[in-house]
């Protein structure tokens, strides 16, 4: 029986830095996407040594939680990335109107809940950071419309904001996808005035919604706003089954 227990041995200091780092990111400290401090920089924050740092990197980056780019530095990556975005990638490649449908489907559940913990949990920067991709599109808008990526960026902020960590890693994972629904949605439909007034206002409500930390208005809102998509989704899945 005694033979079973093993001698105790303190943990390295590269086992202590994986764990900080796994930590910060399961709490959302840090996001994907987000550049971590450079080795030297975790070095000193740490008080550890340049070459545990670097171990430490080594070990996350063949665990999947970090990315390093050539002359770029390392950055979070998305812990749903590689069981989801290749095989969806692949299925959303050709804008086919049955799946953009579908991902508004998603997008329906997913940013809707993510608009009412926002509303819920967002900081003071957050708000900031919400209101000026706001600004922006409002900007864009008198010229007639804004681009896909200024929206998207917008309904990232939202999520961000909710602070919840598996949302954030699964919307970061199939960002480029939502980022499709947008872009279809505005050269199919949203180049009309009045249109675009309308999604104006829409994101408008949601953006006050959030700032008066109000869940259940923001949550209603973005429902509004995604609900809106879809029916235009639908309607260009009705017009591609009339004429194939």
């Amino acid at each position: 029986m005694t033979q079973a227990f093993k001698p105790i041995r303190p943990r390295r200091i590269a086992e202590e830095i994986i764990g900080q780092i796994k930590e910060l990111i399961k709490k959302g400290e840090l996001k994907p996407g987000e550049r971590i401090p450079s080795e030297r920089d975790l070095s000193a924050l740490l008080e550890v040594s340049r070459p545990s740092v670097r171990e430490a990197i080594t070990v996350l980056e063949a665990m999947g939680y970090l990315d390093s780019r050539q002359g770029g530095g390392t950055y979070v990556r998305s812990l749903a990335q590689t069981s989801l975005a290749d095989p969806l990638t692949s299925l959303v490649g050709e804008k086919d109107p049955s799946m953009l449908h579908a991902l508004v489907e998603v997008r329906l559940g997913l940013e809707s809940w993510s608009a009412f913990l926002a509303a819920q949990r967002a900081k003071p920067e957050e708000i900031v950071r919400i209101r000026d991709l706001l600004g922006t599109m409002e900007k864009q808008a008198e010229g007639g419309g804004w681009d896909a990526d200024i929206d998207s960026r917008f309904h990232y902020a939202i999520t961000a904001a909710s602070h919840n960590t598996l949302q954030i890693h699964i919307l970061d994972t199939i960002h480029s996808l939502f980022h499709t629904t947008i872009q279809v949605a505005l050269m199919e439909f949203y180049h009309k005035a009045d249109t675009i007034d309308i999604l104006r206002r829409q994101h408008r409500d949601i953006f006050d919604a959030i700032a008066a930390h109000n869940p259940e208005r923001a949550r209603q809102k973005m429902m509004d706003h995604l609900s809106m998509v879809e029916e235009k989704m639908s309607e260009l899945l009705a017009e591609q089954e009339t004429f194939p």
